[in-house]
This record gives C-alpha cells, sequence and structure tokens, in this order.
C-alpha cells in the first residue's frame, strides 16, 4: 500500500450489505470519518456492538477496529447522518427486475429521502452496480446543481472483498461536474491504486463490461471441456497452455457447474437490456447466458447417467451449495439451480455445505459431508470447498448405495476416489488422464 497522505472526509455510506458494509469498514480504516446507514434497526444495532453476520475475512475485524477507534458508526436514519457529508455512498440492492434490467427502486427511494438534505458540494456515488444512464438520471431527481453525482463502481470478489478494497487493481471514478470524479479519486488516495477518471457513462459501462467479459470467459471454458470429453483431450492441460499467454491470463479458466452469485446472472442481464435499449443485438453475450443454460443441463444429465439413466427416486447427495467456496452466499448458486432441477426429476436430495445450515425447499441440508454420502447413489461436488479433497472417501464408500462420483468442480483428487472402489467424472478429464493420475 502506498504511503501517501489521506486527508480525512466526512463519508456516508447507506446500505450494510457485502458492499456497503465493506465500503464503509474499509474506507475508515483508511482514515476516513464514516457513518454507515441501514433501515434494519436490528442490523443496524448488531453492527453497533460489533456483531457482523456476513461471512467475509477481515471484516468483523475492520468494523471492530473502526468502532473502537471511533470513526466509524452505524445509524438508521439517512437524512440527519448526511447533513456534514463530504460524499454520500450509495450501496443499495439493485437487483434483477422485470424483463431483466437492473431495478433501481432502491435507489430512487433514498434520493427521494437524501436529496434536499445533502450540503453544497456534497459528492453522491453510486457505489451499487447501475445500468449507464443512472448518474443522470439521479441528477435529474435531485434537481440540484450543487450536488455532483459521482459514479464509483466496486470490483469485490465476495471472499476477499477487503483484499480486494484495500488492494485493487484500479479504482474507477466518473462524473459529468468537473472536479468532483477527481475529489472522490482522492479518498483512496492512501492505496496508491491507478486511477480511471472518466465521465460517469463510461465509468457506469466498466463495470459490466468486465463482469461479462468474465461470464463470457467462463461459458467459454465450459464449452472447451465439453469439447475436451468429445475429443479425448484434458480440460486442465488446455488451460494450462492458455493461462501461460499473457493476453489470456490464468484466472476463471477453471470449468464448472455453470456461472452465478450476486453479480453475474443480473449484470449480463442488464447489459443485454441495455443493448436492446439502444437497439444492439448483443448475440455474443447472448450466446454466454445460453451456453451458461446448456452447462446446467450437461451437468443434470451426467448425474443422471450416473444414477442409471431415471432420477425419479434416486437419491443424490450433493456437497456444496453456495455460488462458490469461502462465502454462504446462495443468490443464484449453479449448485442450487442444478439441486432444484434434480428434485423437479423426483430425485432425494440430500446436501451439504459448510457455510449453509437449516434445510432448503426440496432437500436436506445435513450437518457434515459424511450424511450426504449415506444410501446415496450419486455424490456431486458443486462448491469447490477445499475441506471436501480431505474426506475420507473409503468412509463414504461404505456409506454409500451406488459407487457414482460426479465432481463438478474437478476437485477431488482421481486416484483417491478410485482406489476407494468408487467411479469418478470430471469435466473435461477423458478416462485416460483420470487412469493416469490414479497410478501416480
Amino acid at each position: 500500500m502506498s504511503a501517501a497522505r489521506t486527508v480525512a472526509a466526512r463519508i456516508v455510506v447507506v446500505g450494510t450489505g457485502y458492499v456497503g458494509l465493506t465500503t464503509g469498514a474499509c474506507l475508515a480504516s483508511l482514515g476516513h470519518h464514516v457513518t454507515c446507514v441501514d433501515v434494519d434497526a436490528a442490523k443496524v444495532a448488531r453492527l453497533a456492538a460489533g456483531r457482523v453476520d456476513i461471512m467475509e475475512p477481515g471484516l468483523a475485524e475492520l468494523v471492530g477496529r473502526g468502532l473502537t477507534k471511533g470513526n466509524l458508526a452505524f445509524v438508521g436514519g439517512a437524512r440527519d447522518a448526511v447533513r456534514d457529508a463530504a460524499a454520500v455512498f450509495l450501496c443499495v440492492p439493485t437487483p434483477m427486475g422485470a424483463g431483466g434490467a437492473a431495478d433501481l427502486r432502491a435507489v430512487e427511494v433514498v434520493v427521494a429521502e437524501i436529496g434536499d438534505a445533502l450540503p453544497s458540494g456534497c459528492a453522491l456515488v453510486t457505489k451499487s452496480t447501475v445500468p449507464v444512464g443512472t448518474a443522470r438520471r439521479i441528477g435529474e431527481l435531485l434537481g440540484r446543481d450543487d450536488v455532483p453525482v459521482v459514479s464509483n463502481p466496486e470490483f469485490l470478489r465476495e471472499g476477499t472483498a477487503v483484499e480486494d478494497f484495500l488492494g485493487p487493481e484500479r479504482i474507477v471514478v466518473g462524473s459529468d461536474t468537473p472536479g468532483a470524479a477527481e475529489r472522490v479519486a482522492d479518498l483512496y488516495r492512501a492505496l496508491g491504486a491507478p486511477s480511471v477518471v472518466t465521465d460517469a457513462a463510461s465509468a457506469e459501462l466498466v463495470k459490466y463490461a468486465a463482469n461479462c467479459f468474465l461470464a463470457m470467459k467462463l461459458s467459454y471454458v465450459n464449452a472447451i471441456a465439453e469439447l475436451c470429453e468429445r475429443l479425448g483431450a484434458d480440460i486442465d492441460a488446455v488451460t494450462e497452455g492458455m493461462g501461460h499467454d499473457r493476453r489470456i491470463g490464468r484466472s476463471f479458466l477453471k470449468p464448472g457447474p455453470g456461472w452465478g452469485g450476486s453479480c453475474l446472472p443480473k449484470d449480463t442481464s442488464a447489459l443485454l437490456r441495455i443493448a436492446e435499449s439502444v437497439r444492439y443485438d448483443f448475440g455474443l453475450l447472448a450466446a454466454a447466458v445460453d451456453e451458461n443454460i446448456a452447462q446446467r443441463d450437461r451437468i443434470i444429465a451426467r448425474i443422471a447417467g450416473a444414477a442409471g439413466g431415471d432420477l425419479a427416486g434416486a437419491r443424490i447427495g450433493l456437497l456444496g451449495l453456495a455460488f462458490k467456496a469461502g462465502t454462504d452466499d446462495l443468490r443464484d448458486s449453479p449448485a442450487l439451480s442444478v439441486a432444484s432441477v434434480l428434485c423437479a426429476h423426483g430425485a432425494e436430495i440430500t446436501a451439504y455445505d459448510p457455510a449453509v445450515a437449516g434445510d432448503l425447499p426440496g432437500m436436506t441440508v445435513a450437518d457434515n459431508a459424511y450424511r450426504v454420502a449415506k444410501g446415496a447413489d450419486v455424490v456431486v461436488v458443486l462448491t469447490e470447498w477445499p475441506e471436501f479433497r480431505r474426506l475420507d472417501w473409503h468412509y463414504l464408500a461404505a456409506l454409500m448405495r451406488g459407487d457414482a462420483v460426479v465432481d463438478t468442480r474437478n476437485l477431488l483428487e482421481p486416484g483417491v476416489v478410485l482406489d476407494a472402489g468408487l467411479s469418478w467424472q470430471g469435466i473435461g478429464r477423458p478416462r485416460r488422464a483420470v487412469s493416469a493420475t490414479s497410478v501416480s
């Protein structure tokens, strides 16, 4: 981190979800005076007492440090909180709405609530992912020339949000008001990260462009994995060869059951709607979405095959429910998408995830990984939790009724599973590669 001096500013963060709480706690750690606002009074009370419900490494510690230092506070009223703010960050939900477009009602409600309470010169910053044109729309709702609207998209990954905030690859800030973007970029000066300072529309589009590129990359590697299986190639060797190319890189080259989570599904849908609004047929992105659905269907077919061809009455054990390891987030999880289809076909589902407790619709959620194997015809790995690699597969084999393991993340050591007397199917891995691994 750069040793550049940060000039402390009074900042208000509206919303205390993944983005809002991380933003507030991290800005406080940089020396700013931060007040976080939320409409949930019980949540505000928990946070004010230092209790963090979000599963995010390092976040609870940062919150506790800010509370102890006295430069981080949690309140329930936005109007009073913003009256002396230099910047107000909007970190409220922008979920997928009707027709796939982003639902901006929460943003509009907050703007209406605080609009006339904002001090002159205060920057109103959209941190939530919002469609291109939102800054202009907010400006119209405000009706104030003395309050600049700034777009400052976040690039936080669940499970590494604090690390991503404090060690960013770039800071993107955009505004159509001269000097406003620069002032918001200065809030991050201590991080020493490169800043992209631009107009509001470009900053708003950066987030969608980045996330949708990653979605297309994931769909592409899943399609290549399917080709590997049909051609007798090994996806691990193929992606290793691709990853050495600096133009491509190693990230987002892992095949899986499809992409999901709180960002990629809604952002791909929103960008498709944005493209439609300007009469552009974004066929490339639409194909990536279609491929993602096709990947889920291929996984379902593979599980059905492992169960003998008929899912009705089959007992399926699922390892993993969260959309990725390191988080308890179930939003648009590909694991839940697979589970719902299995249930619809009459399968009996028992699942385990180290971060998820309590039964979910259509399935029993076990309190340990071995319970999913009891009487199971097929065990399926759907989330890449490292602890699944360390399971006693001989013990699982003894518990199972069948002998099939479908590893949709290529997480397990095939040889370990095979040595336990089970069969193993990965994604994009031919049988000869599995046999070679088991011998080594």
